[in-house]
């Protein structure tokens, strides 16, 4: 049997939340996809404290950083369509109830096995968890309210990263209660305890009174195919870009061809496809996801290179790099915040117009590198990626989801999500092994290698932005 239909009988629904409440659901909503991101970087400033303290090799404390990306990268499109099935509230927090438990876990690990177990099992929980965020936008909020509501969903994503960055220095630095680094992940749990006694207060019962279908087939196909893709871009440098990485990648790309087929053999058949085609041809949905990846991966890999390069090349502490980063997050979601206060005729146009700014604010700030600026000029180059960026990346959601029918609400967040994540892995492998490779040469002439980069890719986004102006 390829596809599994899971009828579901009608229930009454509790319906729309009162005028009062939408913005304490997103709120909600926006916390457990904020820890789901601080999860990420948080762990990269505790790294070597917990190496320490387990007496973990380098290949473990690789698998403790990324066992947790390579799982949620896997299972969000799987989490992404059991939120179509299964109703967006229970899928969210089941997510959040697997993610606060793996917490606790990882906080109390013995070992470095059971925390690189438990790591994993937390990016499962990240998986079912994150896809559900744009599904309570795209559902819950309409017109103008979703557009402010997407800006603060981009101004979290801006946060998460940097959050995570100086948290992760404080709570390592601060040695609570001799604990070590375990707060880092212990931090999650009263969180975690405090959003499930209140989301379903605030978020509506959203069962269905039709079956859904789960493409077994599309699983079991494209699965694989994004751990094969995305544990060599991971761990690829760390080991020196080995053979078996390029075979990965290789059997990836017939993978992804192979899910393309299978597609469209389920739709043939009158089944419901991981990814409808009439999805992809909806408009602004094929431009956003790829302008979003490439968007993703610009602002990653500046983001990890130059931490690197803070951390490395002028010898900052992370605490210190983390807040060197603030005011690019602030300029970030000031700005995500605000856009749509523009007339509704620019838009559409808002994207390409503003990514060419971000291509000249990524070489300016590379110049500032190179030429060992001091940390007022590095702040203010960080504000004017920020602040740029944030004019690009809601927009960019915005018009994506902006003539999906709620019906393809669960899989247009998932093909967005997923493409939000794979470009931020993206961006660290290839942005990160530039700077690198360059590093011999010294930290300032990396840094004004890989920021050429980054403007080619923003410049490449911009291009790509040029066809939402038809959504």
């Amino acid at each position: 049997m390829t596809e599994t239909t899971i009828p579901r009988p009608a229930a009454p629904a509790s319906g729309p939340p009162s005028p009062g409440r939408p913005g304490l659901l997103l709120a909600a909503v926006l916390i457990g996809q904020f820890m789901a991101l601080l999860d990420v970087s948080v762990v990269n400033v505790a790294g070597p404290t917990l190496r320490a303290d387990l007496d973990a090799s380098g290949g473990a404390l690789q698998l403790v950083v990324a066992g947790y990306t390579i799982v949620y990268a896997a299972l969000i499109v799987t989490g992404s369509r059991l939120g179509g099935m299964f109703g967006y509230r229970r899928l969210f927090m089941t997510g959040l109830a697997v993610f606060t438990a793996a917490s606790l876990a990882c906080g109390l690990a013995p070992d470095t096995g059971f925390l690189i177990a438990a790591r994993g099992i937390q990016g499962a929980g990240a998986a079912l968890m994150v896809p559900q965020v744009l599904s309570v936008i795209q559902r819950q909020f309409q017109g103008p309210a979703r557009a402010k509501a997407l800006g603060t969903y981009a101004a979290t994503i801006a946060g998460g990263a940097v959050a995570g960055q100086i948290l992760g220095g404080v709570l390592v630095g601060a040695d609570l209660f001799g604990l070590s680094w375990r707060p880092v992940f212990l931090v999650n749990v009263p969180v975690g305890i405090a959003l499930l006694a209140w989301v379903p207060r605030l978020m509506p019962d959203d069962r269905a009174d039709v079956a859904r279908s789960l493409d077994l087939r599309g699983l079991l196909v494209v699965s694989p195919a994004i751990v094969l893709l995305v544990v060599p871009l991971v761990l690829g440098h760390e080991n020196g870009w080995p053979v078996w990485g390029w075979v990965s990648m290789a059997a990836a790309v017939v993978l992804f061809a192979v899910f393309v087929r299978v597609e469209r053999d389920v739709a043939g058949k009158g089944g419901a496809p991981l990814v409808p085609g009439r999805l992809l041809r909806t408009p602004g949905v094929s431009a956003a996801a790829v302008t979003m990846t490439l968007i993703m991966a610009s602002y990653a890999g500046f983001l990890f290179t130059v931490a690197l390069y803070l951390q490395g090349g002028l010898g900052y502490s992370a605490l210190h790099a983390g807040a060197v980063f603030v005011p690019g997050a602030a300029a970030f979601a000031a700005v995500s915040l605000n856009w749509q206060k523009l007339p509704a005729r620019y838009h559409a146009v808002l994207p390409a117009a503003a990514l060419v700014p971000v291509a000249l604010a990524y070489t300016g700030l590379a110049w500032a590198q190179h030429e060992r600026a001091g940390q007022v000029a590095l702040m203010a180059g960080f504000a004017a990626v920020g602040g740029t960026l944030g004019a690009a990346f809601s927009p960019v959601m915005a018009l994506g989801l902006r003539r999906v029918a709620p019906g393809d609400a669960p899989d247009a967040s998932g093909v967005l999500a997923t493409v939000t994540q794979f470009g931020q892995v993206l961006g660290v492998a290839v942005f990160g092994t530039v700077y690198l490779e360059r590093l011999d040469a010294g930290a300032g002439a990396a840094a004004w290698t890989t920021g050429l980069g980054l403007a080619g890719t923003a410049l490449a986004a911009a291009l790509s932005a040029l066809l939402l102006r038809r959504a």
